[in-house]
């Protein structure tokens, strides 16, 4: 039997559950480095693996990521909270900021943690050195630039298409039900939820509530903050496959009978999308991809939805049925989804 993180809710628990209104950078960071210690699920991220490599290979950066940061950021039993701080999900340049603050008290605890449970490199106790934390900031900042920031549109589409798949389900069946639709590893079970895990845990919120946090690069096992007393948050794997490439063109038959870049803009409406996120997809201007969805929702192939200044949009029946797709919501129940398997499995991985 594998491990449980058991996550207990309280009413106002229940209250103050969140879902990430944008990816969180230093989330991914983490995630897409664990895609590279592993072959598990390699074929979801086939092209994003192959560049990666190419641009990695024989390089200086290559070789920081092996010695620096696969070692503190491993795919493992533990790994140090401080390098995904809260404050990464306001962007970027916040959640650097925050490592390079981090007080060097925390540091030194939660390094002496990785050294216990994961192992730690012979240079991680420096890192309670400020100038040490900013030359691992360096490392993080050119490896997000070239490995992650050229998939930043497919991988804001597929979060934003994860929470637009929320909101339907917290429409339809509210709380409960969003839960519990989480992921095939995730199980609500009221007033517990229960996560596949690397090892047996219990997380009390206390009426702190949760963050949920969708990630394009967490594939398969959920991940959470080590420290209890942190604010909770769990990031979990995006629904289905990930988002196809954008340069894929659209079968022949469908873009004869609707144009080319309507075509496309109706495949990418899969999972719902807004019009600057669509526009960003397509690679068009936000007044061109109005015109398309004008002429689609006229067709009764998609709906727009107004809120504040955003608009989004998803697909009707009559939209999904010409692609020959399930509408999101069939696509989302737990039946369809790819098992998934425990970390629990996982062993220690080597750069």
């Amino acid at each position: 039997m594998g491990f449980v993180l058991r996550v207990h809710f309280t009413p106002e628990d229940l209250a103050r559950v969140r879902v990430a209104s944008a990816p969180d950078p230093l989330w991914e960071i983490t995630c897409s480095l664990h895609r590279l210690q592993t072959s598990r699920g390699r074929w979801a991220y086939a092209d994003w693996y192959r560049e990666t490599r190419a641009t990695l290979a024989g390089t200086a950066l290559g070789d920081a990521v092996r010695r620096l940061l696969v070692p503190v950021l491993p795919r493992a039993r533990y790994l140090p909270d401080f390098l995904t701080p809260l404050e990464a999900a306001d962007g970027l340049e916040r959640g650097f900021a925050a490592i390079v603050d981090t007080p060097p008290k925390r540091v030194a605890h939660e390094v002496r943690m990785l050294g216990r449970l994961s192992g730690a490199p012979s240079w991680a106790p420096r890192l309670v050195e400020r100038t040490t934390r900013e030359e691992l900031v360096k490392v993080l900042r050119a490896y997000h630039d070239a490995v992650v920031a050229p998939h930043h549109d497919r991988i804001c589409s597929s979060v934003a298409g994860e929470r637009a798949l929320l909101a339907r389900e917290n429409l339809d069946t509210g709380i409960d039900g969003l839960l519990a639709g989480l992921s095939s590893a995730i199980r609500w079970q009221p007033p517990v939820l229960h996560v596949d895990y690397v090892v047996d845990r219990d997380l009390h919120l206390g009426g702190r509530g949760l963050r949920l946090v969708p990630s394009y690069f967490c594939w398969q096992s959920p991940v959470s903050l080590a420290d209890d007393a942190l604010q909770p948050v769990l990031i979990y794997p995006v629904h289905g496959t990930r988002l196809p490439d954008p340069a894929c063109p659209p079968d022949v038959s469908l873009a004869a009978l609707l144009g080319r870049t309507r075509a496309a803009a109706l495949r990418a409406l899969v999972l719902g999308a807004t019009t600057s996120e669509l526009a960003r997809c397509l690679g068009v201007s936000p007044a061109t991809v109005t015109h398309h969805t004008t002429v689609l929702r006229d067709a009764g192939l998609i709906i727009s939805s107004r809120r504040h200044n955003t608009v989004l949009h998803t697909l009707t029946p009559l939209g999904a049925a010409m692609l020959g797709q399930k509408s999101p919501a069939a696509r989302a129940e737990p039946a369809a989804r790819v098992e998934i398997q425990s970390r629990a499995t996982a062993s220690q991985p080597s750069p």
